[in-house]
């Protein structure tokens, strides 16, 4: 409390000095939408189109978002643990007097997943998410917040992305990594061949190395070949940050 004032003049102060709640959410997001996340898209691209292709290489986006694709592997195993293990107990535990307090417990963190993948996907992705855990409204009390979040649409849409959140982990992490993988190689050929004496390919027990004439071509491939991983990790991102405002954010 402010002192020298009554509890009658302590509201009128603080709307004066601050705003209304409804101008202060306002100023919030101008806020929000004057400071980009960290790697999101810059307006405009600039450049000739090979330069524009090349520039991928010192794009911090095109990591961050090649991260992304391993590094929701290990998030896709946990949410969709998560998400049917709290169902699965849910539903046994329904017919019990802890079955409705345990489920609104698992509801309440499914909410908190939902807001650590939307703090990935804002700081790896560049995808505005909200700062804050969405909060179903209804009735008073415990009960009635408990059927709002029931009733509320983003609650199953967010379980759905949770379990979906696996597949489409495993299918990124291993995609990327194979790709990623073959790129290196052909980029470390000359190292592999003329100081730990491996072959370029192995047939039946059958080993063929490039000739020197052709190791420059192929280390240019690699190279190429890591160029388009990137573009391909950044078009991955945006439909995976679509994916993650579609059914987290939007109801």
């Amino acid at each position: 409390s402010q002192p020298g004032l009554t509890e009658d003049q302590v509201l009128p102060s603080i709307l004066e000095e601050y705003g209304s709640s409804e101008e202060t959410a306002a100023a919030y997001r101008e806020i929000e939408t004057r400071v980009p996340p960290p790697f999101s898209a810059p307006q405009t691209e600039v450049g000739d189109p090979f330069t524009r292709f090349v520039r991928v290489l010192v794009d911090p986006r095109a990591y961050a978002a090649l991260f992304y694709m391993f590094f929701s592997l290990i998030t896709g195993i946990v949410y969709f643990t998560w998400a049917v293990t709290g169902l699965s107990l849910s539903a046994g535990l329904i017919v019990m007097i802890i079955g409705l307090p345990f489920f609104g417990l698992f509801l309440f963190s499914i909410q908190g997943l939902a807001f650590v993948e939307g703090r990935l996907v804002e700081a790896l992705l560049g995808v505005r998410m909200p700062r804050r855990p969405a909060t179903a409204t209804g009735g008073k009390g415990l009960w009635g917040s408990f059927v709002a979040r029931v009733k509320d649409r983003r609650t199953w849409t967010t379980m759905f992305y949770l379990i979906l959140k696996l597949p489409l982990g495993v299918l990124s992490f291993s995609v990327f990594i194979v790709l990623l993988a073959y790129s290196l190689e052909l980029m470390a050929l000359p190292i592999l061949m003329y100081f730990f004496d491996l072959p370029l390919i192995i047939i039946n027990n059958l080993q063929f190395h490039a000739p020197i004439w052709l190791v420059p071509i192929l280390v240019l491939a690699g190279l190429a070949d890591l160029i388009v991983i990137l573009h391909l990790a950044k078009f991955a991102g945006r439909l995976q940050g679509a994916l993650a405002k579609s059914l987290l954010v939007q109801t």
